[in-house]
């Protein structure tokens, strides 16, 4: 169990960074005083698209060297995390007595991840992530992934419901989306007044929880005049993973840029690879298929929206 319980936690990871950072209520709401106003009072579905988009389609790159990740049951590791448009991430975490602890990272072409206390160090091309066995372990888009940790946005061009005047001053928008395995339904919460995204969760066509990234402490960068959380927290109940990440002092857009050389997969020497994208590769899968979503999170199931034509 435990060794299944450490591959578990490192597929998760190897999928949080599959496709780079950006996304999953935890913390503190956004800091209303120190953001801009940016919609009005009961704002149009455009508008809050047009808010959450413009914000987000600027941040070309950012990186920082003072995050903290957290895992439940496992000491805090202080971090560096660096992202470019349109996949290429790297993550170090360790500690000061003990080295490098974890490093996960992708570029254009694959994504890792590797633990320093559980070799191997796997690796997945992004092409072949949907179809691989890792899948079965980590029943989220890498895509959606990516969103969690502020880059992300609304496309027009799919079938959107709201914005829904939640209690707390926040927008609800629920939009139907196409997963590998399915259709999905994304709910984003957006502040009404600033128009930072405070959360985002998907349900697959049954109404489970796949997965919730929430985002709090959001900060104006000085330079740039973007917006980005300064604390993202993670949960994934089929996973039984949850996560933590403080990204401290996030530079966007840094200038000189990211150096080239950080999008490499390390070469650990002796360390034993497992190619995720293996057919032949087995893993066990996480947890019964299907859990009620009453146990999976005290919020109420989502109602079926109008245009998800799947049975819940």
């Amino acid at each position: 169990m435990e060794g299944h319980r450490t591959v578990r936690w490192s597929l998760v990871v190897a999928g949080l960074f599959a496709l780079g950072a950006s996304s999953c209520a935890w913390l503190r709401q956004t800091q209303r005083p120190t953001l801009p106003q940016v919609l009005p009072p009961s704002p149009r579905l455009e508008q809050v698209i047009e808010a959450v988009n413009n914000n987000s389609a600027q941040i070309y790159s950012f990186s920082t060297d003072e995050a903290t990740v957290s895992v439940p049951g496992t000491p805090s590791l202080r971090a560096s995390i660096a992202f470019e448009r349109p996949r290429r991430l790297r993550l170090r975490a360790g500690t000061g007595v003990t080295g490098t602890e974890l490093d996960a990272g992708s570029n254009d072409e694959l994504f890792w991840v590797w633990v320093k206390r559980q070799p191997p160090l796997y690796y997945c091309r992004h092409d072949r992530f949907a179809v691989s066995p890792a899948r079965r372990m980590v029943p989220i888009e890498p895509e959606w992934l990516i969103e969690a940790l502020g880059i992300t946005g609304l496309d027009p061009a799919l079938p959107h419901q709201g914005p829904n005047l939640l209690p707390g001053g926040r927008l609800e928008i629920r939009t139907a989306r196409q997963a590998a395995d399915g259709p999905t339904t994304r709910i984003t919460h957006v502040d009404a007044v600033t128009g930072v995204v405070l959360e985002q969760s998907v349900y697959d066509h049954q109404g489970v929880l796949v997965a919730r990234a929430s985002a709090s402490r959001h900060r104006r960068d000085p330079g740039t005049g973007l917006i980005m959380p300064g604390i993202v927290e993670i949960e994934c109940p089929r996973a039984q993973f949850s996560m933590r990440i403080d990204l401290g002092n996030v530079r966007i857009n840094p200038s000189p840029g990211i150096s080239p050389e950080l999008w490499t997969m390390p070469d650990f020497h002796d360390w034993p690879t497992v190619d995720l994208g293996d057919p032949n590769i087995e893993l066990a899968p996480v947890g019964p298929p299907v859990t009620p979503p009453a146990r999976l999170s005290s919020r109420p199931h989502p109602p079926r929206p109008a245009w998800n034509r799947m049975p819940y």
